[in-house]
């Protein structure tokens, strides 16, 4: 039996410089308006996969899958050309009418940010979620500041983090939240880091 890999590795198309950027190198914010972030998608809203960018592969992998009945409560991802804490680009949980799809890029505004710090293996470390809303969006336009959300939803998208720890027996405990400015300061020091790194 002929063993086809090697040909079929031999077979694809080499690197194209042509191709398109990887998502974690996109500026932050909108070219024309600086008051506009760019945030990647990594999972949709109402989705039990989580997904994540992996910069090796160029590519969105399954990261983990939650349990039935857990879900994301909205859009998930990232700023691109920045980096967390943690490590990783800066996370943001965006509000809009609608779930969008791994990779799409969607402008918007940071109304506030959940704080919160992860304890895992002894080691405790900052992990914040910036909170936006997307440009053109309809259910929260009204949206400003983390103040004018609905106390009750702000509660529970702060107990969604701290569950989705748990799940990987790490524990996440929520600091507070604040408004667009204390999200602002956040952003332009992980864009300083990501900067650096």
């Amino acid at each position: 039996m002929q063993d086809i890999s090697a040909s079929w590795y031999n077979a694809m198309p080499k690197k194209n410089k042509n191709a398109i950027a990887a998502p974690n190198v996109l500026k932050p914010f909108d070219k024309d308006d600086k008051s506009s972030i760019q945030v990647v998608i990594e999972t949709p809203k109402g989705c039990r996969n989580k997904y994540k960018f992996d910069p090796k592969l160029r590519s969105f992998t399954l990261s983990r899958v939650l349990p039935d009945g857990m879900v994301f409560p909205y859009d998930f991802g990232f700023v691109p050309s920045t980096m967390a804490e943690d490590g990783d680009p800066i996370d943001v949980l965006l509000l809009m009418d609608a779930p969008a799809f791994p990779g799409c890029v969607v402008d918007s505004r940071l109304i506030g940010v959940i704080e919160g710090e992860q304890t895992e293996d002894g080691k405790t470390e900052r992990n914040d979620r910036l909170l936006a809303v997307t440009n053109n969006n309809h259910t929260h336009s009204d949206l400003k500041n983390v103040s004018d959300m609905n106390p009750k939803t702000l509660k529970e998208l702060c107990e969604f983090f701290v569950n989705y720890h748990r799940l990987d027996a790490i524990k996440y405990k929520l600091l507070g939240t604040k408004g667009p400015k204390e999200a602002a300061r956040l952003l332009d020091r992980a864009i300083k880091r990501g900067k650096a790194a």
